[in-house]
């Protein structure tokens, strides 16, 4: 097998390159060689599917830790040679066919790095963000969500060609709308990127989407809130992604935040809240309307010589979680005010000599 070229030094970057690296090394080198950046140069191209395939591996943790344990045992040199990018001297001895205990082998090795088999494809699931209320979260409910997909583009029907434009088979696939990559046992097969896998290519490209033969839309979608979640929760909408190739559809990943209610706040199952009532009210008693997450108003009885900071329960009105419900706790707090006329000042004054009260 013919020595392949190193991911690590195809993309200009060290062995030891952080992620962030390998993506901006990958960026830069993808614009500049990109074949429709270099229409006529044959060499772009090539370099450019060079690129495309070492970001594949190495910007993937698991593939790039298996790509690493083959270099490392010189799965890329000629037998008797010494291993791409190693030290290690001859590797006569080392069976590449039924090494990598764990992995099956190495052909094995190879097909979980470039996914080969008849798996289905993998759509990357789309996450979104989303906001919802302190009633949606505490009792649940449904929530709009927009999305953006890649949809075939309408106006050339996802062929990518202007109206009344020459479609031809592609020259650097010749019409099979794939390319390999590698030799021999580390050969790989991507899709072409001069017709992006069309295998047709065409004299002009369409308006609408410049070529590529998809556009991006925005999808609606409602989705299905439980029941007392918090902020930081993710939902999984399955089947209602991303179309793939091959017709699969990915995920929609959401990650939901709750916004804070103005007068309720949350602790574990209980919800609480602060109900204001003046000093007459604390002396002898009162009534006062609770509203609750539900948004129903509940009749409090305050009974009479009610103390700051006492709290009452109003039981069944918290969050739901596992089939049980937590309760409402509200606190009363005594508002004392702040100015009085003297006429006021003077009858509290008689009021605190009767009731015996310092001041």
């Amino acid at each position: 097998m013919a020595k392949s070229k190193d991911f690590y030094q195809v993309l200009g970057v060290p062995e030891k390159a952080a992620a962030d690296e390998i993506k901006k090394a990958y960026r830069r080198l993808a614009k500049k060689y990109h074949p429709d950046a270099n229409p006529n140069d044959s060499t772009a191209s090539e370099r450019f599917k060079e690129i495309s395939e070492a970001h594949a591996v190495l910007s993937d943790p698991g593939k790039r830790k298996q790509y690493d344990l083959m270099r490392r045992y010189g799965a890329f040199a000629p037998r008797g040679g010494g291993g791409a990018g190693t030290s290690r001297g001859p590797v006569e001895d080392f069976d590449f066919t039924k090494g990598f205990e764990g992995f099956g082998g190495l052909g094995d090795l190879f097909s979980s790095i470039f996914g080969r088999g008849h798996r289905a494809e993998e759509v990357a699931p789309i996450e979104v963000a989303a906001s919802v209320s302190f009633r949606v979260a505490a009792l649940g409910g449904r929530v709009p969500i927009t999305i953006t997909v890649t949809e075939a583009c309408p106006a050339c029907g996802g062929s990518g060609a202007a109206p009344g434009a020459a479609v031809s088979t592609c020259k650097e696939c010749q019409g099979r709308g794939e390319v390999t990559f590698g030799q021999g046992a580390f050969a790989v097969k991507r899709p072409c990127p001069a017709c992006r896998g069309r295998g047709r290519v065409a004299s002009a490209a369409c308006t609408r989407c410049g070529g590529r033969g998809e556009v991006q839309v925005e999808r609606r979608l409602m989705i299905e809130v439980p029941a007392g979640i918090e902020s930081g929760h993710r939902l999984r909408i399955r089947g209602q992604g991303q179309r793939g190739g091959d017709g699969t559809v990915g995920d929609v990943i959401v990650a939901l935040t709750v916004e804070p209610d103005r007068f309720l706040r949350r602790e574990g199952q209980d919800i609480h809240c602060t109900v204001p009532i003046n000093l007459a009210q604390a002396l002898f008693g009162t009534k006062v309307r609770v509203r609750t997450a539900d948004g129903r108003r509940v009749v409090l009885r305050i009974p009479p010589g009610t103390q700051p900071g006492r709290r009452f329960r109003i039981r069944g009105q918290g969050i739901e979680h596992n089939g049980k419900r937590g309760d409402q706790l509200v606190e009363v707090q005594v508002e004392i005010p702040a100015k009085m006329t003297p006429e006021q000042e003077e009858q509290f004054k008689r009021f605190a000599e009767v009731a015996g009260l310092k001041y």
